[in-house]
């Protein structure tokens, strides 16, 4: 069964990369004052255009990320700094969709960065494919002191038809959902097989290669760091075993790697 994958390019977060690689810069003895890094993170959303049904994974960030619309300790540690430009209509249609051709849509999960545009199918049929754990965690971090503040409730109190996913599920011929806990508790990945290849969709497992390879995250990356690592050995043990490309969370790398088809 022949198909395309589109990676839809939805701009760049600027970020200490401390948060990404723990102890990427670290003061020592010899220079107590070192450079922090800066660096820019891809934001992407892909389009699976398979014969069975038009599947967007993820939503981006909302265009007003940066004015206003983003609780402004979130901006000021991850800057959408063009997500204005990045309106998720605008951006499909820029790769030949619309938004009416979705016929679901699946969410890694529910941060900020990935859940903004989700108003885009409030009142509308289209199902809205989430983990069980993912969506209890995100309204319980919206709503109290506990949980993540990486979460913001506007994003995702809209009239959404949610279909809660319990653990790994296939979702059309295949294309499987893969429960990855770790820098959430609900993280759903993606396989998808198609004509003897095998793409694997790690997503916020891992930021950049350098995740991939097992350098950590930093903890306020990381809802539990032991399933982050046992996700990390799964994910790893299916690529070894189909020989898949891999497509990690917020590395710069992946439109080189992927170009806008796969």
């Amino acid at each position: 069964m022949s198909y395309d994958v589109h990676l839809l390019d939805r701009g760049r977060i600027e970020a200490d990369a401390n948060f990404v690689l723990d102890g990427a810069v670290a003061a020592t003895a010899g220079e107590q004052n070192p450079d922090l890094r800066y660096e820019e993170f891809l934001v992407w959303n892909l389009v699976i255009d398979h014969p069975e049904a038009t599947i967007l994974f993820d939503t981006g960030s909302h265009p007003e990320a940066g004015d206003g619309y983003w609780p402004a300790p979130l901006y000021q540690a991850f800057a959408h700094v063009d997500a204005t430009d990045h309106d998720l209509e605008a951006d499909l249609n820029a790769a030949g969709f619309e938004l009416d051709d979705i016929d679901a849509v699946v969410m890694s999960h529910l941060h900020l960065d990935h859940a903004g545009g989700l108003y885009h199918f409030d009142g509308t049929d289209v199902p809205i494919y989430v983990h069980e754990r993912e969506i209890e965690f995100a309204y319980r971090s919206a709503k109290t002191d506990s949980g993540s503040i990486a979460y913001f409730a506007p994003d995702f109190e809209h009239d959404l038809n949610w279909t809660v996913v319990e653990g790994d599920r296939q979702l059309v011929s295949g294309v499987d959902l893969l429960h990855l806990p770790g820098h959430t508790p609900g993280l759903l990945g993606t396989r998808v097989d198609r004509d003897g290849e095998t793409l694997l969709v790690v997503g916020d497992e891992a930021y950049w290669q350098e995740n991939y390879e097992g350098q950590s995250m930093a903890a306020s990356l990381l809802w539990d760091n032991q399933a982050w690592k046992e996700s990390l050995a799964y994910v790893q043990d299916l690529e070894r075993r189909t020989d898949a490309d891999v497509l990690l969370g917020h590395d710069v790398a992946m439109l080189d790697r992927f170009g806008d088809v796969w």
